[in-house]
């Protein structure tokens, strides 16, 4: 079973946290994930786009995948279908980022599972910028 993190505990994670990669972040101002990624960087967070299809977003060059990313992570958010995140969740462990997050209408067992037993901080079906705009 998947058990999200107290929104008092979000809240906490995501004024200490700084850099955000996000996967699946597209170009086209339309969709979700440029909404909330523009949302978020908006209010003073860096975004780091990866996605193998564009070469940028919000003014940032985008990276093919998480180990392309220099320095470190705080926060790995998701915008992919819920059968990619297995796949997703060991590119991640692999970086040692601080918190997974799969966004709203984004959750995986498996995948939940491999990353809790790795010890890591998994939020699951949460949409970062409504937890940020209730915890500011």
């Amino acid at each position: 079973m998947i058990e999200n993190p107290s929104r008092e505990e979000m809240g906490k994670m995501l004024k200490k946290s700084k850099r955000i990669a996000v996967v699946g972040l597209s170009d086209n101002p339309e969709r979700t994930s440029y909404m909330v990624s523009k949302a978020m960087q908006d209010s003073g967070y860096e975004i780091i786009p990866v996605n193998p299809s564009v070469s940028e977003v919000l003014g940032v060059k985008a990276v093919k995948a998480l180990k392309d990313i220099e320095g470190h992570v705080d926060i790995v958010n998701v915008f992919r279908r819920s059968e990619f995140l297995p796949e997703i969740a060991k590119e991640f462990a692999e970086i040692d980022a601080d918190i997974f997050w799969a966004q709203l209408g984004v959750e995986n067992e498996e995948a939940y599972n491999f990353l809790k037993e790795k010890g890591h901080t998994v939020i699951m079906n949460r949409c970062i910028k409504v937890e940020h705009a209730l915890t500011k």
